[in-house]
């Protein structure tokens, strides 16, 4: 059976259930996988814990999971853009685990290579170090962090071949690749598919050994943030 297809929703059926971790890639609301979020939702799989950098914002990205109630815990580094999620947590609706942002990222990799933990100094003497193992190396501490595998894995790449080799484009380079490799299952939407072959081997980020299934990406306005302008000097030539 081929890797490519035809709709996410019922490749999510399949794997999704009650309880289950989903790693998701972007950062903000740039190369997440969008597509796959609104079918996770369309699942009604609840109580699932999501690891990604950050939550989106309230109405978009993974900020929908937390409009239907799905999402039980958060793994993440960054969520200072969405209200919905500070009212959820300060009402106790929501477990949150904070992890520095290099070590969120190491976590992921780390668990997409088969390393069960490793040591890092970030966070030494703060409370996310709290209630971890610790260990003197070369006169410094160093605490333990586990490496992360999720149940099921969620990426956005620009351009996929059908055997599921991915390339990203600018910043849906930072999360995606961690997360592709950290899931048991993987699932990734890619904004342009072609044939075995046409991607340039050296190109290739994601290998398609990692990544079980495959689905056309919808085109969409790709959303901003915050939009921040100025207006443009006007010019004394004119």
């Amino acid at each position: 059976m081929g890797k490519l297809k035809d709709r996410a929703g019922e490749i999510l059926a399949g794997v999704l259930r009650d309880g289950a971790t989903v790693a998701v890639g972007g950062f903000g609301l740039s190369g997440i996988p969008a597509d796959l979020i609104e079918a996770v939702r369309e699942t009604g799989a609840r109580n699932l814990t999501v690891v990604s950098n950050n939550m989106g914002v309230d109405g978009k990205g993974l900020g929908i999971l937390l409009e239907s109630g799905q999402v039980r815990k958060v793994v993440a580094s960054y969520v200072g853009e969405n209200k919905l999620f500070a009212q959820q947590y300060l009402a106790g609706e929501l477990e949150v685990e904070f992890v520095p942002q290099g070590t969120l990222a190491e976590r992921l990799r780390a668990g997409g290579a088969g390393i069960p933990a490793f040591y890092t100094r970030t966070g030494v003497g703060t409370v996310v170090a709290e209630g971890k193992p610790h260990e003197s190396f070369d006169g410094e501490l160093y605490v333990q962090e586990r490496g992360i595998v999720a149940d099921v894995a969620l990426v956005h790449a620009h351009t996929a071949d059908t055997e599921g080799n991915l390339v990203y484009r600018y910043t849906a380079r930072n999360f995606n690749p961690v997360v592709a490799t950290a899931g048991r299952v993987t699932i990734a939407e890619a904004e342009v598919i072609v044939a075995p072959g046409e991607i340039d081997p050296n190109h290739i980020i994601t290998p398609g050994v990692f990544v079980q299934h495959l689905v056309q990406a919808r085109p969409r306005v790709k959303d901003i943030e915050q939009r921040t302008v100025r207006p443009r000097p006007v010019s004394a030539h004119v």
